[in-house]
């Protein structure tokens, strides 16, 4: 049997957790149900985590793993304002269908008072470089503003999809979170159209 890369056993670990935080809860699930779910061991485990609250910013590995999905699947030809608008529909998706909100709301407190990474403003994520690629294509074919570099237009997209997030958790879920972002997302965005 082939040995599994180290990315694959850590997104393994990734994926089970999420998956078993969504359905049992995070209190509830304990690292051996994570290491029985991901068909790894404990030295994996803790290879790549100290603990549970470790997973906690783990989170931004599944958004990029449903942008890489996402982006095998986009017509790059497209208006690049609607692609912008259609990734965060189906990220939005994705977090409403899969992660709770409580957890929504304990990944977004693990940023804002770690002193260790931020993985969610890490630029070198691939949800970053997708950002940049399709701006910058959105540019040079005169479908966004020339008035607005590439970086700071990345930076005001990220922004209202970390905002949108954000209300959603300290509303506690009570409106669709993709259904709102598809009303809000193109007017906060509006000034990137030319």
């Amino acid at each position: 049997m082939p040995k599994k890369s180290d990315r694959n056993v850590k997104g393994d670990i990734v994926v089970a957790a999420w998956k078993l935080f969504y359905e049992q809860g995070y209190d509830e699930t304990t690292i051996d149900d994570i290491i029985e779910t991901s068909n790894t061991s404990k030295g994996s485990f803790y290879h790549y985590f100290e603990g549970k609250d470790d997973l906690l910013s783990s989170l931004s590995y599944l958004f990029d793993e449903k942008y890489q999905e996402i982006s095998e699947e986009l017509d790059f030809e497209r208006d690049s304002f609607e692609i912008l608008m259609e990734l965060n529909h189906e990220l939005f998706s994705m977090i409403e269908d899969t992660i709770s909100v409580e957890l929504m709301a304990r990944l977004y407190s693990t940023q804002v008072i770690t002193h260790g990474e931020r993985n969610l403003l890490d630029h070198d994520r691939y949800y970053y470089r997708l950002l940049r690629k399709i701006i910058n294509t959105g540019k040079q074919r005169g479908e966004l503003s020339d008035d607005i570099t590439v970086s700071e237009a990345v930076k005001m997209y990220a922004l209202c999809e970390r905002a949108l997030i954000y209300d959603w958790c300290i509303c506690n879920g009570e409106y669709s979170l993709h259904d709102y972002a598809n009303k809000v997302m193109p007017l906060l965005l509006s000034r990137l159209r030319r």
